[in-house]
C-alpha cells in the first residue's frame, strides 16, 4: 500500500510503474495484478455521525439540514481545500507587485495548511535591515495624562503620547518615516526616555508607549473622552442593547491623512512582530484593511444597529404606516458617526422622501454610511501596505488580521497561567498558591491591567517569570514590583490571598510610572 502523487502540482499524461522485485518472506513471488486507488479514497476522518442533530447544538443555522447533505458538503470542502493547498502558491504570487486580492477563496484559507507557511515566507522575503541605532524619544506622560483628562483644553493634542512619538520619529529620520519591515527578532522600534520617570528602556518602556498609544486612539472605557481625533465612537455607543458598544470607526471629519498612514504602519509593524496595537474596530474596518468586500446586512449592525433596523422597517412598511411614522419629516439626509449631517442629494435637506422613492433613499443612506470613512481607511491601508506586502493581506482573513494585530481580547486565568513560570521558589513555599488564588478573583479587565503592569502589554500571549522577593526581614504584605523590560514579577510574602489581591489590584491600577531603574534627576 503506497501513496503516490499526493502533492503533485503538474499534469502527468503517463504514469510508469516499475517493479524492482516481489518477495514474500524472502521467496520470489509472481505479481498477479496491480490495483491503483485514488488518493481521495483514503480516510478523510469524516463520517455522517459527526453531523447528527445532537452534535450540532452549537450551530443553530444548520438546524433542519439533512445530516447526509452536511457530510457530503464537508467532504467536498475538505477535498477542495486539499486541491487549493497544492496550487495556492500559483494563485497568489508572492511578489511586491501583486495587486489583486483573493476574496472569494478567503473562507477556505482558514483550512489550508500552506497559507501560514506562505505568509511567513513572504514576510521573511520582504524584510529590510533594521536601523543601526534606535531613535531615542523623550516622552512626558504626565502632560499626556492631563490631556486625556480634558482633551478640549488642547485641540491640537500636542501633548498626547501619539503626537510626541510621531513628531519625535519624524525629526529623528528627517521627516522620513520608518519602514518597520524588520526581522521578527528585532523586538523594539524606538527607545523611550519618560521625563521625570526613572527608566532604562530595554523594551519595557517601548511596550508601555505602544499600549498608551492604543489607549489614546481607542480608549478601553467608553465613559472617558477620546483624546485624539482619528477615531470616534460608533453610533452603538449610546445603544445599551447592542453587544458591540465599545467600538470605534475612523472619524469622517478628520483629514490628517499622514497620521492615518502612520497608524496603518503601526498596524503592519504589530502584524510583523510580537507586539500588539489594540484597536477596538468593527469588522467593517478590518475587512477593508484586509481588502475584503463589506456589505450592509453583514457588517453595519456593529456600527449602527438602530439604523439597520430602521431601514428594514422602512423598506417593508405600507404607505399608510409610512405616512404615519414619517409624514413630511423624512428628508434626503443622514447623520454620520461624527454626528455631522450630510445631504444624500443636492438640496437633500429640503427634499422630502416620498413613499415611492423610499428604496432609493435606503440605497443612498447605506452607501453614504458604508463609505463615510472611506478616505481615512484608504490612508490606513496605504500605510499598512508599506509594511506588509499585498500577498500577505491576500492570504489573511480579516479575523486573522485583527487577531495578529490586537491579540486575544479576553483573558482567562486558565489561559494566563499557561504563560507564567515560577522560579527560585522552595517546594514548601505557599506563596505561589496564595498568588494564584488572588488572581483567580480578577476579571478579564483586571488581568489585562496585571499584564500591562508586568510586561507593558495588555493582551496575551506574553511570558511572565515570577520570582520571590527576598527581603532581610519577615515583613509581610509589601507592594509588588515588576520589571517590564524582562517581563518579571517579584512576589512578596503575603499573609493571605485577600491581602495579596488588594495590594496587587491597587498596584496594577495606580502604579503607572516607571521609577526604579534609575534616578530620574540624574540627567
Amino acid at each position: 500500500d503506497v501513496c503516490i502523487l499526493r502533492d503533485v502540482k503538474t499534469h502527468l499524461p503517463v504514469l510508469e510503474i516499475r517493479i524492482l522485485e516481489c518477495r514474500d518472506q524472502g521467496c520470489n513471488v509472481r505479481l498477479r495484478g496491480i490495483k491503483i486507488k485514488s488518493f481521495w479514497e483514503q480516510d478523510l476522518i469524516l463520517n455522517a455521525d459527526m453531523f447528527q442533530p445532537a452534535r450540532l447544538v452549537r450551530y443553530p443555522l444548520l438546524e433542519g439540514v439533512d445530516a447526509d447533505v452536511l457530510y457530503r458538503r464537508a467532504v467536498l470542502i475538505q477535498r477542495f481545500v486539499q486541491l487549493l493547498d497544492g496550487v495556492l502558491h500559483y494563485l497568489i504570487p508572492l511578489s511586491e507587485d501583486s495587486i489583486d486580492t483573493f476574496n472569494t477563496m478567503k473562507p477556505f484559507l482558514l483550512l489550508c495548511k500552506q497559507s501560514t507557511a506562505l505568509i511567513a515566507h513572504c514576510l521573511r522575503c520582504s524584510e529590510t535591515a533594521p536601523p543601526q541605532t534606535l531613535p531615542k524619544l523623550y516622552i512626558n506622560r504626565h502632560l499626556a495624562r492631563e490631556h486625556r483628562a480634558n482633551p478640549t483644553l488642547d485641540p491640537s493634542y500636542r501633548n498626547a503620547i501619539f503626537t510626541q512619538l510621531y513628531e519625535g520619529l519624524r525629526s529623528s529620520k528627517n521627516n522620513q518615516p520608518l519602514d518597520y519591515r524588520w526581522p521578527l527578532s528585532y523586538s523594539q522600534w524606538w527607545e523611550c526616555d519618560f521625563i521625570t520617570e526613572g527608566i532604562v528602556d530595554n523594551g519595557g518602556g517601548f511596550r508601555d508607549s505602544l499600549s498608551d498609544v492604543s489607549e489614546e486612539l481607542c480608549p478601553s472605557s467608553g465613559d472617558v473622552p477620546v483624546p485624539l481625533p482619528f477615531f470616534v465612537h460608533t453610533s452603538n455607543q449610546g445603544n445599551s442593547s447592542s453587544v458591540t458598544r465599545d467600538m470605534y470607526v475612523p472619524n469622517p471629519s478628520c483629514k490628517d491623512f499622514p497620521k492615518y498612514e502612520w497608524i496603518g504602519q503601526l498596524i503592519g509593524a504589530a502584524l510583523r512582530s510580537k507586539e500588539f496595537l489594540i484597536l477596538a474596530l468593527p469588522a467593517l474596518v478590518w475587512k477593508q484593511l484586509a481588502g475584503e468586500e463589506v456589505s450592509w446586512s453583514k457588517d453595519f449592525a456593529a456600527v449602527d444597529s438602530e439604523l439597520v433596523k430602521l431601514l428594514e422597517v422602512l423598506e417593508g412598511v405600507d404607505r399608510e404606516a409610512f405616512e404615519f411614522m414619517f409624514g413630511k419629516e423624512l428628508t434626503y439626509t443622514v447623520v454620520q458617526s461624527d454626528q455631522r449631517m450630510v445631504e444624500l442629494i443636492p438640496n437633500g435637506s429640503s427634499t422630502i422622501v416620498r413613499y415611492e422613492d423610499r428604496k432609493e433613499f435606503i440605497r443612498l443612506v447605506q452607501k453614504a454610511r458604508l463609505e463615510e470613512s472611506k478616505e481615512q481607511i484608504a490612508a490606513m491601508r496605504a500605510g499598512l501596505l508599506r509594511v506588509v506586502p499585498q500577498p500577505v493581506l491576500d492570504l489573511l482573513t480579516w479575523q486573522q488580521l485583527e487577531k495578529k494585530v490586537c491579540g486575544e481580547p479576553e483573558i482567562t486565568m486558565a489561559e494566563l497561567q499557561k504563560f507564567i513560570t515560577f522560579e527560585d521558589f522552595t517546594s514548601d513555599d505557599t506563596s505561589i498558591q496564595t498568588f494564584l488564588e488572588a488572581l483567580n478573583n480578577f476579571t478579564s479587565k483586571d488581568l489585562s491591567h496585571f499584564l500591562k503592569f508586568v510586561t507593558g502589554r495588555s493582551r496575551l500571549p506574553v511570558h511572565i517569570t515570577v520570582y520571590p522577593e527576598r527581603t532581610n526581614s519577615d515583613t509581610q504584605d509589601l507592594m509588588p514590583q515588576a520589571c517590564t523590560c524582562s517581563c518579571t514579577f517579584l512576589l512578596p510574602n503575603y499573609s493571605s490571598a485577600k491581602a495579596c489581591e488588594e495590594l496587587l489590584r491597587y498596584a496594577v491600577y495606580n502604579c503607572l510610572s516607571i521609577d526604579t531603574d534609575k534616578n530620574p534627576w540624574d540627567e
